[in-house]
């Protein structure tokens, strides 16, 4: 018979390449900016290894894979070989990913531990347990092949003999070669045996073979009169053997003896150039299989989330009712829904977790998504729903209008929940779950800010105290302690030293007067404008008197405690973009004046870099989740009268950058849009530099009709019947109140979407009515939401128009330019936001103005403090006040944060408890660990 056709695997991998070239170009074609990836992690440095990589890597160029080679050294133990495969899983630029064998290591490593580390939809080499167990299973559709075995089914397909029926031999047992090999032609409908090197009577097994697969490893092992004439022979063996006559004394033959095979055969592969250029292509062909999976399944920018179908019940049970009746996902899961990979996420139990900021620089190339601001007209007491509107119109844009989408809320401060006002997780279907979570403790930010503002507090006690009892020399001997017999400067005191115009080293070589100037801050008691806080509202801390221990030698003073979130720390974390930006802003903080007026800082204290300790865990955003699975940052809390009152700007960036181009982020201004959204676009955009899409402004019929001259509306107490019944003239006079703050929100440049909260007693003329003046006024659009009842659902139709209204191009500009006068700043929010006739300081107020502009602050943004429930400084003055004049009582400066704050009137820092607590309901079972009597 005539010898055997040469299956030549160069030429049939070459056309493989020529096509797979072509469909990654289609790909790309289709989703411009899209590359299929591999990763190929490799252990120690094995020369083997290093060839065939390199192979690899040059074969991915040329098809237009972008193939990244990681290599780790061979002391890389286990634990850090699975971390970096872990990471490779969860990349989702990474579609195929193999491990090279064998590890090259002096460490214990399972190689089986290893190869089932990595994810079975990435796991291009067929290499995991649940690849071979699918293969095995008959699967082939829903698995990965090992390469080798899979060139070697092509190569077998290119003689054009038909499989099904044939008698098959596979000689080899591995789990790279030999069983899937045997998989594979079973499942093709071969009669298969597999041998091996044990096998008796081998040669009898082979001459029955119409197809044999040879991979055992032994040069020349099968003879070539073993070979069933016209039998189809595929060798897999790669053996070297001594051979004088080649210049490195050896030459390179399979596990068939060729030549004499090849009389017999009727095809056959040569080696080298049959298999080993089959693997290389079938290992390029399955990266590009896996990335057209992965462009089917996901579209890109497209989150794979499952979102929670809501029970609706009518009534509607109490906040705790329905926060309990939806299981939420792990947390964990929803991180890697939202494309977060497990090394940013730190989890704090089953249901919340910390965001580190290396998630920003990661996705610092990818665009932001569309920004929208939830705020409100002048409220009521009890709040128009912001929260809950927030919530909802993010459950709706993700869970209903199947678009990435992040709410971005603050944390609220444990006061209230123990107080009066309840907590602050939204309402009805509409919550941030698990409630209780939410509204206690969280992952301890609150308690984070506590301990660094009240470290800040001490300190200025024990400075001021110990410059009081002590000479220069024995303050300078402390302050620089000898350690080893060396006095030396610490950084922050070299920073000081700097301040000071020292410019020394050598804490030996300061003059008398130097060292007067370094060790005395020479703090002004008068001054301090630094409190201690707490998280719990306690009337009988709003003024005290401390130091009256007899160790304190009778250096008292009088203070007082405010709560936590009004500590400037808190509005610190709220408008850093960072680790180094905090740490200069803690640093900055002016904690009072020295008697010579000039400004004294926590920088100066020498605390700044304990304060940035203490806050290093804080500063990371915390997720959590929406009853229907929408994700959620809850980050920062800062008051919204004497600070800014929104969330931080790095859960924002965080998740604009994660929602993507298309997707929404939805946050919240503290207040009614003449506060909170004011100070959102002149503080917080200014400082963070993302401009809004949209501003959501919530309004209620109950609101409105107090606006138009309702009856007071107490927290606690029922509301009189004007609320309960229609009364449309009433409605139609406070709706002046919402076309003024349409018109606020429209002074920025941004288009406007009024959100209706319905309540059960709103009449659908009131609702039309409001929605009807409020286009009149100047809003892009304005709709009916009954999220509170109906989740997600409810707020469908707010989610369409605030889609539309981002689509509209926004003119967005500040209010004001931060280098006029103080003043002047202050009366262009007065006049065109408040509807002031003028303002008028205080002595005092115009003192602080020359000091801080003396200082160097005069070029901060401003942050007035004044009350929330009139656009005047009068809470009783209601609708659209005008003529009067705004009385600027104090100023205050938060220089860290970056803000001078306008102080309105009397504004209270502690809240008091009431008569009858929140907390005579609440309650935890010991049984069952629940928390019971929350809202």
């Amino acid at each position: 018979m005539a010898p055997a056709q040469v299956i030549c695997g160069k030429a049939a991998s070459a056309q493989i390449r020529e096509r797979l070239k072509t469909q990654v170009a289609q790909m790309k074609e289709r989703v411009p900016g899209f590359r299929p990836g591999l990763a190929i992690l490799q252990v120690g440095d094995r020369d083997d290894s290093n060839t065939y990589i390199s192979m690899k890597l040059k074969a991915a160029a040329e098809i237009g894979i972008n193939a990244n080679h990681i290599k780790l050294p061979n002391t890389a133990t286990e634990a850090e070989v699975l971390r970096c495969i872990t990471v490779l899983n969860e990349d989702p630029a990474v579609h195929g990913f193999i491990v090279q064998l064998p590890l090259d290591t002096d460490k214990p490593i399972s190689t089986e531990k290893v190869t089932n580390a990595v994810a079975p939809e990435k796991d291009v080499d067929g290499l995991t347990s649940i690849n071979a167990g699918k293969l095995s299973r008959g699967n082939l559709g829903d698995c990965f092949i090992p390469c080798t075995p899979k060139g070697c089914m092509e190569l077998i397909r290119q003689t054009g003999i038909q499989i099904a029926g044939k008698k098959a031999v596979v000689i080899g047992r591995s789990k790279i070669v030999g069983t899937p090999m045997h998989d594979l032609l079973l499942w093709s409908h071969a009669t298969v045996t597999t041998c091996h090197t044990k096998t008796e009577a081998l040669a009898e097994e082979v001459s029955k073979a119409d197809i044999l697969v040879v991979a055992a490893g032994k040069p020349e092992m099968v003879k070539g009169e073993w070979i069933k004439p016209g039998a189809v022979v595929i060798d897999c063996g790669i053996n070297h053997i001594p051979d004088s006559t080649k210049p490195n004394g050896k030459t390179v033959v399979g596990d068939v003896a060729y030549s004499a095979a090849k009389e017999r055969a009727s095809y056959i592969t040569p080696v080298p150039g049959g298999v080993g250029p089959m693997t290389v292509a079938m290992l390029m062909q399955s990266t590009v299989e896996s990335a057209q999976r992965f462009l089917e399944q996901s579209q890109p920018g497209k989150w794979s989330i499952q979102y929670n179908q809501l029970s609706l019940r009518t009534p509607v049970p109490s906040d705790i009712e329905v926060s309990r009746s939806c299981v939420p996902k792990c947390i964990g899961h929803l991180a890697r829904e939202v494309g977060l990979l497990s090394e940013e996420v730190e989890l704090y139990g089953q249901t919340k977790a910390k965001v580190l900021l290396s998630t920003l620089k990661r996705l610092k190339d990818q665009p932001d998504g569309k920004y929208v601001v939830v705020t409100g007209i002048t409220p009521t007491p009890l709040g128009e729903g912001k929260s809950t509107t927030t919530i909802g119109l993010a459950q709706a844009l993700g869970a209903h209008l199947n678009l990435n989408v992040f709410a971005c809320v603050r944390q609220p401060s444990q006061g209230p929940t123990f107080g009066i006002k309840g907590g602050a997780a939204g309402g009805g279907y509409s919550q941030v779950i698990p409630m209780e979570e939410f509204n206690l403790h969280l992952t301890g930010d609150i308690h984070a800010i506590t301990a660094a503002n009240n470290l800040v507090a001490a300190a200025i006690d024990a400075r001021m105290f110990h410059e009081q009892t002590q000479s220069d020399q024995a303050l300078y001997t402390r302050l620089v302690p000898l350690i080893s017999g060396v006095r030396k400067f610490s950084d922050i005191q070299i920073r000081r030293l700097q301040k000071l115009g020292i410019e020394k080293t050598d804490p030996g070589t300061l003059t008398d007067e130097e060292r007067n100037k370094f060790v005395r801050l020479d703090i002004d008691p008068a001054t301090i404008t630094w409190q201690r806080v707490m998280d719990t509202n306690d009337r009988f801390l709003r003024k005290i008197t401390i130091g009256q221990s007899p160790t304190e030698k009778g250096f008292t003073r009088t203070t007082q405690f405010d709560i936590t979130v009004a500590s400037e720390i808190m509005a610190v974390l709220a408008l850093t973009d960072g680790l180094g930006d905090m740490r200069r802003r803690l640093g900055k903080m002016v904690v009072a004046s020295s008697k010579k007026g000039e400004p004294v800082t926590t920088d100066d204290l020498g605390v700044t870099g304990a304060l940035a300790v203490l806050m290093k865990d804080a500063v990371k955003p915390n997720l959590m989740q929406t009853l229907e699975g929408t994700p959620v940052f809850v980050h920062a809390g800062p008051f919204a009268n004497i600070a800014h009152g929104n969330s931080s700007v790095l859960a924002d960036k965080i998740a604009l950058k994660l929602v993507g181009q298309e997707g929404f982020v939805v946050t919240e201004a503290g207040f009614g849009a003449d506060i909170g959204m004011e100070k959102f676009f002149n503080i917080k955009c200014r400082y963070s530099g993302l401009r809004p899409h949209v501003v959501v402004l919530v309004a209620t019929v109950r609101a409105l009709k107090m606006h138009g001259g309702g009856p007071t509306v107490t927290a606690g107490v029922p509301l009189p019947k004007e609320y309960t019944e229609e009364n449309l003239q009433l409605l139609k006079i406070g709706c002046s109140n919402l076309g003024k703050q349409i018109q606020n929100a429209r002074t920025f440049g941004t288009p406007v979407v009024v959100a209706v909260n319905a309540f059960k007693s709103d009449t659908e003329a009131e609702l039309q009515l409001v929605i009807q003046l409020a286009k009149e006024a100047g809003a892009y659009d304005a709709v009916k939401c009954t999220h509170w009842a109906e989740g997600g659902k409810g707020a469908v139709a707010l989610a369409q128009a605030v889609q539309r209204a981002s689509q509209e191009p926004s003119n967005f500009k500040f209010l004001y330019n931060v280098e006029l006068p103080v003043v002047e700043k202050i009366r262009i929010i007065a006049q065109q936001i408040y509807g002031a006739e003028d303002i008028e300081l205080s002595s005092e107020a115009e003192q602080k103005v020359l000091v801080y502009t003396k200082q160097g602050f005069g070029n901060l943004p401003i942050c007035m403090a004044k009350t929330h429930l009139s656009l005047s400084h009068d809470p009783e003055k209601k609708g659209v006040p005008t003529g009067f004049i705004l009385p600027i009582r104090d100023i205050r400066a938060s220089v860290g944060a970056g803000f001078l704050y306008p102080l309105v009137g009397t504004m209270s820092t502690m809240p008091g408890l009431p008569t009858r607590p929140c907390f005579y309901d609440i309650d935890l079972d010991p049984v069952s660990e629940q928390v019971n009597g929350l809202f």
